[in-house]
């Protein structure tokens, strides 16, 4: 993520965190606790934290902690999808043009990888 804020790195952790271990209602880390994981001030931490409660996805309970808000999750994954389908796709589908795949090599690809990852695990 060169040439990212801090706090823009920060806010991916957290983004992925909710999105891969959480469930609407779920503590999330203290300021404190990330900032120490991290390395970072807590402001910094506090400001990663921001856009995500200002928009609801989590809610702040004074003097207990940080909680996935109800339906924050969902929120959360829809405003994700967003992002990706209109800053990140764009671009890796410019390469993926560039370099001669399309969609069906990409979903051949990822059904060869799904399959050869469930083998593994049966092994």
């Amino acid at each position: 993520m060169p040439g990212r804020h801090f706090y823009s790195k920060l806010h991916t952790i957290i983004v992925n965190l909710i999105l891969d271990e959480c469930a609407d209602g779920d503590p999330l880390p203290s300021m404190r606790v990330l900032a120490e994981k991290h390395g970072a001030n807590p402001l910094t931490v506090a400001k990663a934290y921001q856009p995500l409660i200002a928009r609801g996805i989590i809610r702040p309970a004074a003097g207990i902690g940080l909680f996935v808000a109800p339906g924050g999750v969902a929120k959360l994954r829809q405003h994700e999808r967003i992002r990706f389908l209109t800053e990140t796709w764009p671009a890796l589908h410019k390469e993926a043009s560039l370099l001669g795949i399309d969609l069906d090599d990409l979903a051949r690809d990822a059904l060869s990888q799904s399959a050869h990852a469930t083998a593994v695990t049966l092994a």
